[in-house]
């Protein structure tokens, strides 16, 4: 085998491997990543997670207890997905409000038809005041009224999540 053989091998196999994105996932029986094997029912996006662990959404509170923040896999029903291109969904608490899940460095998002749908995030939930920009940004992500969003008019105190991973069940 001459040296081009070997180039056009290594390009070919190269190829091959970017053909799987591993930002989006469907498994039925084990989702192999480079760093560990896990199994997972349903679709992934960003790091692979399972079920395995996760805390249903009323244990938030319990899990944050006094701090800011806290590392914590939580399990609950997608209410609401951005439908701009999928880059953020909200979970309700138990308290009935909406959190706002993002995903970690921008780097993933999620089907735009997911609402309903039990999903799991893994990352950090945390407290944070949110500004009327983002919150009106938000809204219009949502579909909302041009008049709905023009009524957004003080910033709000909300439990957020940054995920690095999301586990959508079917």
């Amino acid at each position: 085998m001459t040296f081009q053989h070997f180039a056009l091998v290594g390009c070919l196999s190269s190829l091959a491997a970017c053909q799987s994105s591993p930002s989006a996932t469907k498994t039925g029986a084990a989702t192999t990543t480079a760093a560990a094997a896990t199994t997972a029912v349903g679709n992934t996006y960003g790091a692979a997670i399972t079920a395995d662990g996760a805390r249903p959404m009323r244990e938030l509170r319990q899990a944050l207890g006094t701090q800011d923040s806290v590392r914590v896999k939580l399990t609950g029903t997608a209410s609401e997905v951005c439908q701009a291109k999928g880059c953020w969904l909200t979970i309700a608490t138990a308290e009935g409000k909406q959190m706002r899940v993002r995903f970690k460095d921008y780097a993933f998002f999620v089907p735009k038809d997911i609402s309903g749908k039990t999903v799991v995030v893994n990352g950090w939930a945390h407290r944070e005041e949110v500004p009327v920009e983002d919150l009106r940004h938000y809204a219009q992500d949502a579909g909302k009224s041009a008049q709905e969003v023009a009524a957004i008019t003080q910033p709000e105190e909300q439990l957020n999540f940054e995920a690095d991973g999301v586990l959508v069940q079917p």
